[in-house]
C-alpha cells in the first residue's frame, strides 16, 4: 500500500523516526481540500503518545470539513537541519506518518489536551487545566491512528 523508499541508504529505523516525532514541536498535517481537490497542508502543534498523534482544532473550518469527507492524512515533521553550502545540499532528518483521523470523545479529549499542555506549557499545569475547562467546549481534538511511519536522514 505504501511505496518503499527510493533512497534506501537514507532510510532510518522506526525508533529514530519515532524519536523525531517525540523531540519536535510542529509538523505539517496534509489532507484533501474538499473545495477543489488539491492537497491541503497546515502546520500544527501535536503530541505523540502510545504510537498516536494528537492535536486540537477549531470546531469548524476547511480542515475540519475536509476531515469529515476523507479521514486519510499525511503528517510530516522535520527535525534537525543544517545547510551544507559547499555540497549544495542539506543535512536533515524527517518523519512522515500516514494514517486516519479519529475525533476524540469528551473523556479522551481532556486527556489529550492535557498532554498538549504538558508538552508546550509544562510550567503552567494548573493554569492549563483551568484553560481546558474554559475553552475545551470550543475545541475539537483528533488523533491520527497511524498506519505507516517512515523516516529519512542525510548525515
Amino acid at each position: 500500500m505504501f511505496r518503499e523508499m527510493r533512497k534506501k541508504e537514507r532510510e532510518i529505523s522506526l525508533e529514530e523516526a519515532q524519536r523525531i516525532l517525540n523531540e519536535n514541536n510542529y509538523g505539517v498535517l496534509s489532507t484533501i481540500n474538499i473545495d477543489n481537490g488539491y492537497p491541503y497542508g497546515v502546520p500544527i502543534s501535536y503530541s505523540y503518545i502510545n504510537n498516536e498523534i494528537y492535536f486540537h482544532s477549531a470546531r469548524e473550518g476547511l480542515k475540519v470539513e475536509s476531515f469529515s469527507k476523507d479521514s486519510r492524512v499525511c503528517f510530516t515533521v522535520i527535525g534537525k537541519t543544517e545547510i551544507l553550502p559547499e555540497k549544495f545540499s542539506t543535512k536533515y532528518e524527517s518523519t512522515i506518518v500516514y494514517g486516519k483521523l479519529i475525533e476524540l470523545t469528551e473523556e479522551e479529549k481532556e486527556k489529550a489536551l492535557f498532554e498538549l499542555i504538558k508538552k508546550y506549557s509544562a510550567g503552567f499545569l494548573e493554569e492549563g487545566k483551568a484553560y481546558i475547562e474554559r475553552s475545551g467546549a470550543r475545541t475539537k481534538v483528533y488523533k491520527i491512528k497511524i498506519e505507516h511511519i517512515s523516516g529519512k536522514a542525510r548525515n
